[in-house]
């Protein structure tokens, strides 16, 4: 644990780091593997049925002892059921997105639950704050899956002056030199999911990972916009029909009916060209498949080369 690391502290983890809850992609096995190797890993629950989430958190606690967390997506329908699985299995930390926390706040905070939300910008900051949050998690532009407006470069420090709560930054986030941006901005932690995604323990198809590897600085592509949920990807013959759709002013409903299925389809299937490949921009910085623990040994150790690195050339003569 690094000292006096208050997200250390507030997760009960080695490292100041948190698993993005990247959906049909966060499962049991991610997260213990993120989790023995020092940071949080994290379940995401998105839309799934209550009793295949309750089986990956009973794997989860077969494969790791040490904490792990559990994602609320507050837009889905199954996020109720979610939360009272998270009651009833005492999960230590509970992040939550797209939508109000304050239903998560008040059903956890008084049974002991760390929760952080994820946020992406400073109003959302303050109200989740004054509604009790533990943390959050400032979320950029350039992460994958559901995004907001602002960068993580912008958004981050704006947050941390905004707010008492330690603030953690996700979005662009691959390296130790993301590490140490995300610090030198005044975040307290950071969170990642693309450089999951090329884990051993990530069970994703090796189409998927393969895609990742590939993927270059434009390799990304920002859709559904219109919906009010632009989500971030991969570019392919998917976010292609959605940009011709786009174009010519198709109706939401047809915008929906098109990205039904898609996210399983590329997680699962293997499906890299009509499958949704939700990554963030730092996929153009993942060049290899490592486990958990050697991913975050090194981000940490790089980081703090590049913070000293720093330091040492900011000294006056």
């Amino acid at each position: 644990m690094i000292k006096g690391n208050r997200i250390c502290e507030l997760l009960g983890t080695e490292y100041p780091l948190l698993q993005g809850g990247m959906a049909w992609v966060a499962n049991a096995s991610l997260a213990a593997g993120v989790s023995n190797a020092g940071g949080l890993g994290v379940i995401a629950a998105a839309s799934t049925p209550p009793d295949i989430l309750e089986q990956e958190i009973l794997k989860a606690r077969s494969l790791t002892d040490r904490p792990f967390g559990l994602n609320i997506m507050l837009m889905s329908q199954t996020a109720p059921d979610a939360l009272e699985l998270a009651v009833k299995h005492q999960i230590p930390v509970v992040t939550t997105g797209a939508g109000s926390p304050g239903r998560v706040l008040e059903r956890l905070k008084p049974l002991g639950t760390t929760v952080i939300p994820v946020i992406a910008s400073v109003a959302q900051a303050r109200r989740v704050e004054k509604q009790g949050a533990d943390a959050v998690v400032a979320e950029g532009a350039e992460a994958g899956g559901h995004i907001g407006e602002l960068t993580s470069m912008v958004l981050t420090p704006q947050v941390v002056d905004a707010v008492k709560i330690p603030v953690v930054m996700a979005g662009g986030v691959a390296d130790g030199r993301g590490v140490a941006a995300a610090f030198a901005l005044g975040a307290e932690g950071v969170q990642l999911g693309t450089r999951f995604i090329c884990c051993d323990e990530c069970t994703v198809h090796d189409n998927f990972k393969q895609a990742v590897l590939n993927a270059r600085d434009r390799s990304t592509a920002v859709t559904g916009a219109r919906t009010g949920h632009p989500i971030r990807c991969l570019r392919n013959k998917l976010t292609m029909e959605f940009e011709k759709l786009d174009e010519r002013m198709a109706s939401i409903e047809e915008l929906e009916k098109l990205g039904t299925g898609r996210l399983r389809a590329a997680v699962v299937d293997g499906d890299v060209e009509w499958g949704s490949l939700m990554a963030g921009q730092s996929a153009a910085m993942v060049s290899e498949i490592l486990p958990a623990k050697v991913i975050l040994e090194e981000l940490f150790s790089s980081a703090r080369e590049v913070l000293e690195r720093i330091s040492g050339s900011c000294d006056p003569a």
